[in-house]
């Protein structure tokens, strides 16, 4: 699942992340969600979050245990 939803993503889930100075290569960052920036309900690029370990991207997937 794609984190361009605000309603899809709440404080404790795992998620993947773009960091700032990743963008350009796509490398991803794997952590829980601190608390949410974006206040939009919908971003093209992904909903931005701030991840516990206070690291800040923009969600690129959410992780899904049962995959």
């Amino acid at each position: 699942m794609n984190g361009q939803n605000r309603n899809d993503i709440y404080p404790g889930l795992e998620v993947d992340i773009i960091l700032k100075k990743d963008q350009r290569s796509g490398t991803l960052t794997r952590g829980i969600v601190k608390n949410l920036l974006t206040s939009a309900a919908y971003h093209s690029r992904g909903i931005k979050v701030r991840l516990e370990d206070g690291q800040i991207g923009r969600v690129a997937y959410i992780v899904d245990d049962e995959q």
